[in-house]
């Protein structure tokens, strides 16, 4: 089947489609070992595991977060570029594009990891994208950067830490409460450099792979909505539309909404809803006259696709749209097969993220395990301050992965090993400078992989012009 979609390049464009794909491959490599200390500082500082078992450990759990994680965090990604208008363009055009996010990304992470500073690799990833975009649209206008998808994403990543850090406090005054055995609030250091107890140990393994786990869930699919820009934007004639979806099925589902509306459609004759309906009539005979080796046509397909799902959440948040409660259903229903046909990430793309997140949290954990473990607070971490971190930090990134939004997982930990100390010796319990350098990064993580991206962009058109 890939044969099909190589057929859209020439060499040249191979080369670069292939640098880009190693790319990718590089950037979720290093996200992975630049956070590979998220999940395994605590366990790791308390002795429950060694620390080539604990980034084994933890590297098998973010393969199986990437595979399990699904794609919305993905499709949240790539929402944030005029992907329609970027498929539409020449290839050279969005080669620069995909090598400005990259080359941005990928500087900015390892600079970080070399001086052994916790960065947002989410952060990182999302000034890229809202660089490049900008570029796209001072340069060739069209609907430019999607504001509302920045806004929902940047709140996320604004209250995520806030978040761990409240919840850290609440956690250890709970552990406080129930948790009778006071040894879990002991230091590790003060136990001879012994394992901790059999209890607590497994408490802080569970923990770990939780992190572990969420961690590939929600920062793999980062990986995996780059992947995506990349495939979408150099083989857009054969990934505009999913590969593998039944052009029947999609047919089926448009007949079925338009049914399930249909009531709605003759009742309201000057209804509000009334251009999405149109774009449903569309579709239908879009659908019906789909050659699938016919890239524009596929291109339209997947514009009205997108434009009509963006209404219908809208439309179903309205009771007087569809009230009865079994036609509802089969319009959300139709509604999701439809989704499917261009929401969606193809194996190849799973499997190599998965592997790169993986392979790459097994490398490089010292530097920055140091600061989460040795640097934020001014006491040795204990067991109660590392699980209950850990709890915070994998209940955080679950309910953003379950949402489709990205957070970052080393803010979210690194706030909650901070919350941890707060919490059993107050703020005097900070390093100061360590906590200054954090929050340094945080702040400029945005701006510099912005400009970074920005002036690649420009660098790159000087050669595609």
């Amino acid at each position: 089947m890939l044969q099909n979609a190589f057929a859209e390049l020439t060499t040249s464009h191979l080369i670069f489609f292939i640098l880009a794909v190693l790319g990718v491959c590089c950037f979720e490599f290093v996200n992975g070992f630049h956070d590979t200390a998220n999940a395994v500082a605590t366990v790791i500082y308390t002795r429950s595991l060694k620390p080539f078992q604990a980034v084994i450990w933890s590297g098998a759990w973010n393969f199986l977060g990437v595979w399990l994680g699904g794609v919305a965090v993905a499709v949240s990604l790539i929402n944030l570029l005029p992907i329609s208008d970027m498929m539409a363009m020449s290839q050279w055009e969005n080669i620069s594009i995909v090598f400005a996010v990259l080359l941005s990304a990928i500087i900015w992470n390892l600079a970080t990891w070399y001086l052994g500073i916790p960065c947002s690799s989410s952060h990182t990833l999302i000034g890229s994208l809202l660089g490049v975009g900008m570029g796209f649209f001072w340069t060739h206008g069209g609907n430019g950067i999607n504001w509302g998808k920045a806004k929902d994403i940047g709140l996320s990543l604004l209250l995520s830490p806030a978040f761990g850090f409240t919840a850290v406090i609440l956690i250890l005054w709970i552990f406080r409460y129930v948790i009778r055995n006071k040894e879990i609030f002991k230091d590790p250091s003060q136990n001879n450099n012994q394992p901790p107890p059999w209890w607590i140990r497994s408490i802080l393994i569970i923990t770990c792979t939780l992190v572990s786990f969420f961690h590939g869930n929600n920062d793999g699919q980062k990986g995996i909505g780059i992947m995506l820009i990349v495939l979408l934007a150099m083989m857009p004639g054969y990934y505009a539309l999913n590969p593998n979806s039944d052009i029947n099925k999609l047919k089926s589902a448009v007949h079925q909404m338009k049914e399930a509306s249909a009531d709605y459609a003759t009742t309201h004759e000057q209804n509000m809803y009334a251009k999405p309906l149109s774009v449903l009539d569309n579709l239908v005979i879009e659908l019906d006259a789909l050659n699938p080796k016919d890239k524009d046509q596929k291109l339209q397909v997947r514009k009205d696709i997108k434009i009509f799902t963006k209404s219908a959440k809208a439309m179903l948040d309205d009771q007087d749209f569809i009230p009865d409660n079994k036609k509802r259903k089969q319009f959300v229903s139709g509604l999701s097969t439809l989704k499917d046909g261009t929401d969606f990430a193809p194996v190849e793309a799973i499997l190599l993220i998965s592997l790169s997140l993986g392979f790459g949290t097994m490398i490089g954990w010292k530097r920055i395990v140091i600061t989460i473990g040795e640097k934020i607070g001014k006491t040795h971490l204990t067991y109660a301050q590392g699980a209950a971190a850990e709890l915070a930090a994998a209940a955080t990134i679950g309910l953003s992965s379950g949402m489709g939004l990205p957070v970052s997982t080393t803010h979210v930990l690194s706030s909650g090993v901070a919350g941890s100390m707060v919490g059993m010796g107050g703020l005097k319990n900070l390093q100061r400078n360590t906590i200054a350098t954090i929050a340094t990064a945080w702040l400029l993580t945005l701006p510099v992989t912005f400009v970074g991206s920005l002036l690649f962009y420009y660098l790159f058109q000087l050669f595609v012009k």
